[in-house]
């Protein structure tokens, strides 16, 4: 049979780490290919092979048949092939028409002809159910309206080999029903797209076939409808992986964080983000605070942990006002934060990792004398981390952080802020990106965390992740509590219902 992809042996090699080792990869015509592994597995550097961000140091690839070189994206484009990166290649300042047509402009005379572009995608984005503003400044839309842009790029192109990085990692369950749709409609109509992913309920939604990577080998390539999610999991982990998490009941004690009468302003000042919001976190729970992204939770998330003022309320960390307190005086006070953005907020990502998990405590006896960092102290500290943590890092504490794949970011960010032994721990969407193995760690270190006695605040868009981690939930909407629900009692359904503002408590406790 003739595969519209065929990519043998291929190798690829970093400083330090072997990305990709003698991995073969067979996709045919119109079909959703699933690409799996943990993260640091290889998919990415694979894909940016046939993309061309990357030269293989061995191995062939063959288009429809026929083997070609793919010296840059250029090549690829002329081959037909569209990449939509995790983090999106867009220009911020540019609007979302100039983003779908750079590179291949129309001109006369120098002069840029917008006219058929805009009209050519207009109509693209009217036939595959891709709503968005031509004029809108990239800047100023959403996520998911920044993951459209990126697929009009591939379509507008005429590109019918269509690799989708982790396109899920960023969007909220409504978004990912949708991408979903829109993934099968361009299948009906001949393409065929590879997506790369560690999400076994997507791919089972998706993918016809599943191929595996682990630690840069390929592991093997299985029909999606023959092989349950425990096989795929196993597949990619390389050991049993259980699904669900094991924990016993919280038994909270003492207030740590208490929240009364919080308000913070909005980005556009006619309307606040965060509107008289109260709530409690004792020592050994895991408040959740559930609800679709942009109802206020991020907002929450700063004014609690010092990134922007609030604009009325009070916020108590055991028992003393931090209303006003700067960051660090918070973080010395006892408060962790695992931020939603990892590279805006998380890591410093031209900084090595023994830097990076340094970045809360330099300032300590143990990492400074007289004003004097203790470089082998930070380094001996960072591979401690490093080992305890399963931080995959090809130098070490010497890692760059930029390349690093997500989940290792992640583990980093996570190693730092749990190991300053905190009293709270505000975790934003932990998981956010995260594979089967990786989620089930993080899970387990936050239950551990709880059990030790720390009080947890966690924000999640994950339906799954609120009820199954969660001791008590919070819904957030429009900036609003709507709903106080236990998770034992209550069903994704009735979450959805809180979250999409359909159903509202009439009395919220603030317990």
């Amino acid at each position: 049979m003739e595969y519209v992809i065929e990519m043998l042996n291929i190798t690829k090699i970093f400083p330090g780490v072997v990305a990709n080792d003698r991995v073969t990869l067979q996709v045919k015509p119109q079909e959703i290919h699933a690409l799996l592994g943990e993260n640091g597995a290889g998919k990415s550097t694979l894909m940016s092979v046939l993309f061309g961000l990357y030269q293989p140091e061995e191995g062939t690839i063959k288009i429809r048949g026929k083997e070609v070189k793919i010296s840059n994206p250029n090549d690829a484009n002329t081959l037909g092939i569209g990449m939509v990166h995790q983090h999106f290649k867009l220009v911020h300042t540019f609007s979302v028409l100039q983003n779908i047509i750079l590179g291949i402009e129309d001109t006369q005379y120098g002069v840029l002809q917008m006219k058929e572009a805009r009209q050519r995608v207009i109509d693209l984005s009217n036939q595959y159910g891709l709503r968005i503003d031509p004029d809108a400044i990239v800047e100023d839309i959403s996520v998911g309206m920044q993951q459209r842009v990126e697929i009009l790029k591939m379509l507008y192109r005429n590109n019918d080999i269509l690799i989708f990085d982790e396109p899920t990692a960023v969007l909220t369950p409504q978004e990912i029903e949708e991408l979903m749709k829109i993934m099968k409609l361009l299948i009906s109509e001949g393409k065929s797209i590879v997506f790369i992913t560690h999400k076994l309920n997507e791919i089972k939604a998706v993918a016809d076939r599943v191929s595996v990577l682990r630690q840069g080998k390929y592991i093997g390539t299985v029909e999606v409808s023959e092989t349950s999610k425990e096989q795929m999991s196993e597949m990619m982990v390389g050991r049993p992986i259980s699904l669900t998490l094991d924990k016993e009941e919280a038994k909270p004690t003492n207030p740590v964080l208490e929240v009364s009468g919080l308000t913070v302003a909005g980005h556009h000042q006619h309307k606040d983000s965060v509107i008289d919001v109260s709530f409690t976190v004792r020592a050994g729970e895991i408040l959740c605070v559930a609800g679709i992204e942009g109802n206020g939770q991020s907002e929450l998330v700063y004014a609690i942990t010092g990134l922007v003022k609030q604009k009325g309320g009070t916020i108590k960390l055991n028992g003393k006002d931090i209303s006003n307190a700067t960051i660090r005086e918070r973080n010395v006070a006892g408060l962790s934060h695992i931020p939603e953005d990892r590279h805006k907020h998380g890591l410093v990502l031209e900084f090595d990792l023994a830097e990076n998990l340094a970045l809360q405590t330099y300032f300590t006896k143990d990492l400074q004398d007289k004003g004097f960092i203790k470089f082998d102290a930070r380094t001996k500290r960072a591979n401690q981390l490093i080992d305890q943590y399963d931080i995959r890092a090809g130098r070490r504490a010497k890692t760059n952080a930029r390349s690093m794949s997500g989940g290792n970011q992640q583990k980093a960010i996570v190693a730092r802020e749990f190991e300053r032994a905190p009293s709270l721990i505000v975790a934003v969407q932990p998981t956010r990106g995260l594979d089967v193995g990786a989620i089930e760690y993080i899970h387990n270190q936050l239950v551990k965390a709880r059990d030790l006695g720390k009080a947890i605040l966690l924000i999640s868009l994950e339906l799954n992740e609120v009820l199954e981690v969660s001791d008590r939930i919070i819904v957030m909407y429009e900036g609003e509590v709507v709903g106080e629900l236990n998770p034992k009692q209550t069903t994704q359904q009735e979450l959805g219902l809180y979250m999409s503002g359909s159903k509202k408590d009439k009395e919220v406790s603030h317990v």
